[in-house]
């Protein structure tokens, strides 16, 4: 016999016998997060898509698109897994008609391995998060929070699990935003943590059971998930949301390469990974790891889900079927808008922007004869923008879909720069706390900490820009999630005096406002200065 062959068979015998020189594992992470009930396409404002627009190609995203592609990104790979960074919830009428009912569906039908809390699971309380759960044929994560006191959660929503692909076992940890109780209605049976000890703690958990493949699901945004990274040691990749961050090695918009490594002080290198948000784009994440469970090699980009993508028939006939009781409500002409009306994140979280303006002269408008001088309204709290012409109940709502009533409260002058400057405290990480203020004008920095950034505020009295008194008491108008001290607005909660949280819903005084105009044009006027 040939002296090479038998030295081949003798060298393939002992590396059976030894277990070593195994092949490199691989694995196709596909991902989406901030989806927000965008069920149907959406247009490029992140509003709803209209069926012509979408006929032509114009529109992005939706579950029967989505479904197209998960599917395609499946076939391309022996082992993929489909993951959620949170927030499903709220952001359209289907979320408002059927609350989780049709996010858990659809996400059934695509066939999700797993997704953490969003922040926005809790907006109905944990009871609705719980029937979510029950419906959902896939775990629902979270790592940082005790919810051993609260009976619809304990027990069943568990901070990580192991799921098999290929032979092999990957274990998924769930993270959702410390100020939860702050950014939602969770309740007050649930105890949120920081973040890091958590996935220290799980990891160390899903290491003493032989699992060495880590993937984090973090509700977290951009920014902690790079903190985590930089603090924990043992996680492979961060699949990140809250902050709706766009991360491409391609495009000149995106806050950061895709996907983003951060290296931890023992030298253990994470890959963070983000898409967007409102099922705009899908990630796919190509990773490699050798036999150790290390990450030799991560390599991706997200694929935009444009109208190149065609639209699984059955799923769309299906949304179509789910929309029938939400069309008359949809259809509504309210108004005629002049020109496009910016409610982008980007501007509505960092200064004055057109959608804030709106909303905020309508708050005011519908309650100035009550003595009311000044409305602040969280930009967070708007979620798209509005394209020009007609404006229908539709849209607005799926600016405002947040069901917010309006309230009214007293407050002394120092409170009020107290809640500016919790508004501007945050505007670095993109926080939804940022004032968008009627009757109110103010000029803040970011040259000075947290605390001190708000250089001059004036109220408009009899006609006329007036510095706010800190002893007088003014009439303030707001939402009833900022008033019950959401966002960080705790000082709604503890100082307002005479307050009515149940007032009209925002959407109506907004839809109201909007009408009286023949035809509204958006506009800035310099309310909001930085210095």
């Amino acid at each position: 016999m040939n002296k090479f062959l038998i030295g081949t068979a003798a060298l393939a015998m002992t590396t059976a016998l030894s277990g070593a020189a195994r092949a490199d594992y691989s694995l196709t992470i596909l991902h989406t997060n901030d989806f927000h009930s965008r069920v149907e396409p959406i247009n490029k404002y992140d509003s709803g898509c209209k069926e012509e627009d979408n006929a032509e190609g114009k529109c992005f995203g939706g579950y029967a698109r989505l479904d197209t592609l998960i599917n395609e990104r499946r076939a391309a790979s022996n082992n993929s897994v489909l993951l959620d960074g949170g927030d499903q919830f709220q952001g359209s009428l289907f979320y408002t008609y059927y609350k989780g009912k049709v996010a858990a569906e659809m996400m059934n039908r695509l066939a999700y391995d797993a997704m953490t809390v969003g922040n926005h699971e809790f907006d109905d309380g944990p009871d609705v998060l719980r029937g979510f759960m029950d419906a959902v044929k896939f775990p629902v994560l979270m790592s940082n929070a005790d919810v051993s006191k609260e009976p619809e959660l304990a027990g069943v929503l568990m901070p990580s699990t192991v799921i098999e692909r290929g032979g092999e076992k990957i274990g998924l940890i769930g993270l959702t935003p410390e100020d939860t109780g702050e950014l939602s209605s969770p309740g007050k049976n649930i105890a949120f943590s920081d973040p890091a000890g958590a996935v220290k703690a799980q990891i160390a958990k899903l290491e003493a059971e032989g699992v060495n493949k880590i993937i984090v699901l973090s509700h977290s945004g951009y920014d902690v998930d790079q903190r985590i990274a930089a603090e924990v040691s043992g996680i492979d990749v961060i699949v990140g949301g809250h902050s709706h961050t766009y991360l491409s090695n391609i495009s000149d918009k995106a806050k950061g390469p895709y996907p983003t490594w951060v290296e931890s002080p023992d030298g253990h290198k994470t890959a963070i990974v983000q898409a967007a948000s409102y099922g705009k784009f899908l990630g796919e994440l190509q990773v490699t790891f050798d036999d150790n469970g290390v990450v030799t090699e991560a390599v991706g980009e997200p694929i935009i889900t444009d109208g190149k993508i065609a639209e699984n028939a059955e799923v769309k006939a299906r949304i179509k079927e789910l929309a029938e009781p939400l069309e008359e409500i949809r259809q509504e002409v309210v108004a005629d808008a002049t020109a496009a009306i910016d409610g982008d994140r980007n501007s509505c979280r960092s200064g004055e922007c057109q959608m804030g303006n709106l909303v905020a002269d309508a708050m005011l408008d519908r309650v100035k004869d009550q003595g009311i001088q000044i409305a602040i309204q969280n930009g967070g709290g708007l979620r798209a923008s509005i394209d020009a012409g007609q404006v229908t109940m539709g849209e607005v709502l799926t600016v405002l879909p947040f069901q917010n009533t309006i309230s009214t409260f007293q407050l002394k002058g120092a409170d009020v720069l107290a809640a500016l400057e919790n508004g501007v405290s945050q505007v670095e990480e993109g926080a939804g706390r940022f004032p968008q203020v009627s009757g109110l004008k103010f000029t803040w920095t970011k040259s000075k900490p947290a605390g001190e950034r708000v250089v001059s505020a004036d109220v408009m009295e009899n006609g006329s820009w007036t510095p706010i008194d800190p002893d007088k008491v003014y009439g303030v108008v707001s939402n009833n999630y900022m008033r019950s001290g959401g966002d960080g607005y705790k000082i709604f909660a503890s100082a307002g005096m005479n307050a009515y949280d149940f007032g009209p819903g925002l959407e109506d005084v907004v839809a109201a406002y909007l009408g009286q105009a023949s035809g509204y044009t958006p506009y800035t006027d310099g309310r909001i200065t930085e210095e």
